[in-house]
């Protein structure tokens, strides 16, 4: 956000709870954990964060339905089936926490990116649709 303010430009937060179950908090308390454990150090997110929510399976919001329909996954690697709290799992869920969709200014989905590929190769991608 900081790069890209005041272009036609911002993130989405969600918060999810499906990934190592590593999100437990209440919706009300999403804020002060960001600000106080992770990432910590006061971090504030400058950019709109939502209520919790769930990315894959049969209560997946049908905005995650559209994303992943658009853009497959871009990782063939599902990860520890214990770790991951829904049901069905299917080829193109989420995988893990800080997975990326970059969305057009039209609103039409661009670009899905794992969340372990350099955070470089979404700014530029962002440029570019800029």
């Amino acid at each position: 956000m900081d790069r890209f303010s005041g272009e036609n430009f911002t993130i989405l937060g969600f918060s999810c709870n499906q990934f190592g179950l590593q999100a437990p908090e209440k919706n009300h308390e999403t804020l002060d954990v960001l600000r106080c454990v992770r990432p910590g150090g006061g971090f504030t997110p400058n950019f709109p964060m939502f209520s919790k929510i769930e990315v894959n399976g049969l209560n997946e919001e049908p905005l995650y339905s559209f994303l992943k329909e658009s853009l497959p996954s871009v990782n063939p690697v599902i990860g520890d089936i214990k770790k991951l709290y829904w049901s069905p799992i299917k080829v193109n869920d989420i995988r893990w926490n800080f997975e990326k969709f970059l969305i057009t200014a039209d609103g039409l989905p661009f670009k899905r990116y794992d969340p372990s590929l350099p955070f470089e190769e979404v700014e530029r991608d962002v440029a570019a649709l800029l």
